[in-house]
């Protein structure tokens, strides 16, 4: 039963984060109406309760508003940001926490190691990844896949399959913001690009063969992390 519950989650959060995003890019425009319940199902391949439960997290979340009678239309993007999370947001927050906990640790002693350890094809890698988030920052395109394939370089330049195989098993569900996307503060520009710019400085410890600098900036940008869903749940 656990299991097809989140199961239900991820899909709900998937078609939330593509509503959001045709919202945000304005190809729906405040006013317009979102398909119906059964064109949503039919569209993505989920149940009524999965659509349902999505509509519920963008109403709750400002982006969408129910005309009884007359269906779903767009309010704005996050026309009314929501000052606590949503349900779904509230949920899944403590095994984000404890994802990003063990994180700090794994991943803090991963980006030491790659400073000493990195062959030169595996920090052209990092450096990719780097570059790939860059180009979707100024796209205005998701970042998720750029800033995973980031941490995962720096894992495989290890050259210790243990880190690569504990990235791996989260997969892109280890970015926090892969799993609230009806949290707008956490795809704005200005976010990201603070995002970019801790991974900048991880590179360049990593470049600069710096294994403790390397260490420590890894531990602060995902302890960042930490402190802002802690701060998130709080308020909630």
């Amino acid at each position: 039963m656990a299991t097809q519950s989140t199961g239900r989650k991820r899909l709900a959060q998937q078609l939330i984060d593509h509503v959001r995003q045709q919202i945000e890019s304005g190809l729906l425009q405040p006013g317009d109406r979102l398909p119906t319940e059964p064109q949503l199902e039919a569209s993505f391949g989920v149940s009524r309760t999965v659509v349902r439960e999505a509509i519920a997290d963008l109403r709750a979340a400002g982006y969408v508003s129910p005309v009884q009678g007359k269906g779903v239309f767009v309010t704005g993007a996050g026309a009314n940001p929501p000052s606590i999370l949503t349900p779904a947001d509230l949920s899944n927050i403590p095994e984000m926490l404890e994802l990003l906990e063990y994180r700090v640790a794994v991943e803090g002693e991963a980006a030491a190691i790659a400073a000493y350890r990195r062959t030169a094809e595996q920090e052209e890698a990092i450096r990719n990844a780097h570059r790939k988030m860059a180009r979707a920052i100024e796209a205005a395109q998701p970042t998720v896949e750029a800033d995973y394939e980031f941490h995962s370089a720096v894992a495989l330049a290890t050259n210790n399959r243990f880190y690569v195989e504990a990235l791996r098993h989260f997969g892109a569900r280890a970015i926090p913001r892969s799993q609230f996307p009806s949290l707008p503060q956490a795809n704005k520009r200005d976010y990201l690009e603070k995002v970019h710019a801790e991974h900048a400085a991880i590179l360049a410890a990593i470049i600069e063969q710096d294994p403790e600098r390397a260490r420590s900036l890894m531990r602060s940008h995902i302890a960042e992390s930490q402190r802002r869903y802690r701060g998130l749940a709080e308020a909630g």
